[in-house]
C-alpha cells in the first residue's frame, strides 16, 4: 500500500459515536472482520478507546469505538463521555449511531444536535433495522434529514451486516488522501492482554443481571506463556466495589465465577490459539468508581 501514490489513497480516523447500547461494538467489529472490542445488551459496556483498523486496495479505515454519550452521573461516567467528545472531536468522520424506530427518541435528537456542532463530515448510521419493518423507519429518515441536513444518512444491521458495503462506500469517499497510517498487519491497538481483560469482563457483564457489571473492573496480573506445553497462563482480578457485589460475582459455592471463567477460558482459547489456564479472584476496592486514581488505574 505504500507505493501508491498519495492522489490515490485514502485512509483517515472514523469515530463511531453515538448513545449507548445503539451497536458502535458489533459494528466495529463487522468492520474490521475480527472481534476486538466487546459485547453485551447491558448499556456502558465500551469504557476506553478502541481502534480497529480494515484496509482495502485503495483505503484504510481506522475506526476507533468509544463509550457511548450518556448522562454522566459519577466520575467513571464523566470520563467516560468526556472521551467519547474528544474521540469525535479528533477524528477525520463521524459515523454517528442511532437505533432504527418509528420516529427520534429524545436521546436521538439530543445526539444528532450535538452531532451537528462538529466541523467534519458527518454520517448517521441507522442501525438495527433487521428488526423492523422498512416502512416502520421511514419517517425516521426524514426527521434525521431535518435535525442534521448535512449528514449523509444509511441505515444498516451491524448484526446481520446488511447495507455495510454502501457505509463504506460513504466513508471512503469523505477520508482524506494520504498515505496509511497503520501498518498493513494491524487490526488493532489493544494488546494481548488488554484483549485478555475485555473478554472476561465481557463474559461478566452477560452473566450477571444485577447492577453488579458497572461496578467491576478486570485487571490482569500475569499474561505468561509457557513455550514448551504451548500454554498461556493468565491470572485476573475481578475488582468490585462492596463485599455484597464480591458475593454475587462468585455465586453459591463458587459457581458463578466458575461460570465466568470458564466462558471467557473458552473464548480466550479461540482468539489466542493455544490451551489457556485461567485463574480468577475477586477482589473489593472499595468505591473505585469514584476515585480519580482508581478509574484511571482499571477503567480508562
Amino acid at each position: 500500500m505504500s507505493d501508491l501514490a498519495p492522489e490515490s489513497f485514502r485512509c483517515g480516523l472514523v469515530a463511531l459515536g453515538g448513545p449507548t447500547n445503539v451497536g458502535k461494538s458489533t459494528l466495529l467489529n463487522q468492520l474490521v472482520g475480527r472481534k476486538i472490542t466487546i459485547v453485551s445488551p447491558r448499556p456502558q459496556t465500551t469504557r476506553r478507546r478502541i481502534m480497529g483498523v480494515r484496509n482495502e486496495p485503495d483505503a484504510q479505515f481506522v475506526f476507533v469505538d468509544m463509550p457511548g454519550l450518556h448522562l454522566p452521573r459519577g466520575l467513571l461516567n464523566q470520563r467516560m463521555t468526556a472521551l467519547a467528545r474528544r474521540c469525535m472531536a479528533e477524528a477525520d468522520v463521524v459515523v454517528g449511531m442511532i437505533e432504527a424506530g418509528p420516529s427520534l427518541s429524545a436521546q436521538d435528537k439530543t445526539f444528532l444536535n450535538e452531532l451537528r456542532a462538529y466541523k467534519i463530515p458527518k454520517i448517521v448510521a441507522i442501525n438495527k433495522i433487521d428488526r423492523v419493518k422498512r416502512a416502520s423507519f421511514l419517517p425516521q429518515l426524514e426527521e434525521c434529514a431535518q435535525v442534521i441536513p448535512e449528514a449523509e444518512l444509511v441505515p444498516i444491521s451491524a448484526l446481520t451486516g446488511e447495507n455495510l458495503s454502501r457505509l463504506l462506500d460513504v466513508i471512503k469517499q469523505f477520508l482524506p488522501f494520504r498515505p496509511p497510517l497503520m501498518p498493513p498487519d494491524v487490526y488493532t491497538d489493544q494488546t494481548e492482554r488488554m484483549l485478555a481483560e475485555e473478554i472476561i469482563r465481557e463474559k461478566l457483564f452477560l452473566t450477571l443481571h444485577e447492577e453488579v457489571p458497572f461496578s467491576t473492573a478486570v485487571k490482569i496480573e500475569e499474561f505468561t506463556l509457557d513455550q514448551d506445553k504451548n500454554l498461556l497462563r493468565i491470572s485476573a482480578v475481578v475488582i468490585v466495589e462492596r463485599e455484597s457485589q464480591k458475593g454475587i460475582v462468585i455465586g453459591a459455592g463458587g459457581q458463578r465465577l466458575k461460570q465466568i471463567g470458564q466462558s471467557a477460558r473458552e473464548e480466550l482459547e479461540l482468539l489466542f490459539n493455544r490451551k489457556v489456564f485461567l485463574s480468577l479472584l475477586v477482589k473489593v476496592e472499595k468505591n473505585w468508581t469514584k476515585d480519580p486514581r482508581k478509574v484511571s488505574e482499571l477503567a480508562i
